[in-house]
């Protein structure tokens, strides 16, 4: 049936919620990637989609019954040739059975036997998702080395809107893939799996607030082809947005031009200019309670552009630069501001030009860098500075810096409350 030579096995586990239907193409994208893939379902998922269309698009006979092989070991077996066990959907009720060790049918059993990585993409109604008895099961499994796909949020079955959606089947492929290739989770897919990642997620401080961040570079045409941009990649911005969400935040995550992937569950709004990115922030700020301007703007912009290329010739080339808007300004003089938390990244003189700038734009917080340790890395070393003074945060990955980053900004948030 597959022509191609199938590099990589999966099992994937479908567990009995309405998202059982995003497992068929699923299966399907797996496959077309060159994996292969055997399906084990629980007797809850065959109510919402059946053995024979999982059986029909894999080539192989779904596992359902530990007893229906000859020895009985299909737990013990299935596992061995694995190179990851992919739950997809995980229902609140197989996550518990997973973070308690319950082995009461083949998948389950399964998956306690295995001698290989669990990835887990969870999907139920946001009620079920934010209870804190799911939350503990999912720090349980995060700490226990289990790597988590999403949710993501959305709209739901039940018509109701928030976290628990599970993640698009060409999401959960790519994730798959990357892992099979990396050996790990991409950070911003999901909850990372270790124990500090397990323990950041306990906080979950943040539900119902709201959180507006700026991320990444913006890029202002010169002409059709020419432009005026900064080498910012977006990384510490989109860490700042995935620390939030892992607190409890609603996260509105407007974003220059980046190679990055959104945070699963950030409301994500993409821009290519410093007026585009004002004109997002002046929509959506009066939802916010609290404001972190991490992008790059672009401080100038070109007072003419041209719709067609400039011809180079021998003659000089003059541009007449005028100022872009100030972001950050605008957001903390407004009548009612959010909680500000602003950026600077300098070349010399980082206390005297941060706490300069903390002061004139008369904002709580500001996170100040070198430029040039921090543009483009995957690490990062922040000064903080409010009105008590300087805090050193060490050098780190940017998601570890971020969360201290974001720690310190909550606790300034809820002594002004």
């Amino acid at each position: 049936m597959h022509a191609m030579k199938l590099s990589k096995r999966i099992v994937l586990g479908i567990t009995g919620g309405i998202a059982a239907y995003k497992a068929a193409e699923l299966a399907r994208l797996l496959l077309k990637q060159g994996i292969e893939v055997q399906v084990a379902m629980t007797e809850a998922a065959t109510h919402f989609i059946t053995p024979a269309t999982m059986q029909a698009l894999t080539a192989h006979p779904v596992l359902l019954d530990p007893w229906q092989d000859a020895q009985g070991m299909a737990h013990i077996q299935s596992s061995r040739s694995a190179d990851a066990i992919v739950i997809a959907p995980a229902t609140a009720d197989f996550i518990a059975k997973l973070a308690n060790g319950h082995a009461d049918d083949l998948l389950s059993a399964l998956c306690l036997a295995r001698d290989c990585p669990l990835l887990v993409a969870p999907a139920m109604n946001k009620q079920m998702w934010s209870n804190a008895a799911t939350q503990r099961n999912v720090q349980r499994l995060a700490a226990d080395g289990v790597s988590l796909l999403g949710p993501d949020s959305g709209v739901q079955a039940c018509g109701e809107e928030g976290m628990g959606r599970m993640r698009e089947a060409a999401n959960l492929a790519r994730d798959i893939s990357d892992f099979l290739e990396n050996g790990q989770v991409q950070e911003n897919v999901g909850l990372k799996s270790d124990l500090q990642s397990s323990q950041q997620s306990k906080l979950r401080d943040l539900q119902g607030v709201r959180v507006l961040i700026t991320a990444g570079p913006t890029y202002e045409a010169i002409d059709a082809v020419r432009g005026i941009t900064n080498r910012s990649s977006g990384k510490m911005g989109y860490a700042v947005a995935q620390a939030a969400l892992e607190r409890g935040a609603e996260v509105t995550l407007i974003s220059g031009p980046v190679a990055l992937r959104a945070p699963p569950g950030a409301e994500v709004l993409n821009v290519v200019s410093a007026g585009e990115m004002f004109e997002a922030v002046k929509r959506k700020v009066a939802q916010a309670d609290i404001f972190i301007g991490v992008a790059a703007v672009a401080d100038y912009r070109a007072a003419q552009t041209s719709p067609q290329k400039i011809k180079k010739d021998d003659a000089a080339l003059t541009l007449q630069l005028v100022p872009n808007p100030d972001i950050l300004g605008y957001v903390a003089a407004l009548p009612q501001p959010p909680f500000c938390v602003g950026f600077a990244a300098e070349s010399e003189k980082l206390r005297e030009h941060a706490t300069a700038k903390r002061k004139k734009k008369n904002i709580p917080l500001l996170a100040a860098n070198l430029a040039q340790d921090a543009i483009g890395s995957d690490d990062n070393e922040l000064l903080l500075f409010d009105a008590a003074g300087e805090h050193r945060l060490p050098r780190a990955d940017k998601l570890t810096t971020a969360r201290a980053l974001l720690q310190h900004a909550v606790t300034l948030y809820k002594k002004g409350k």
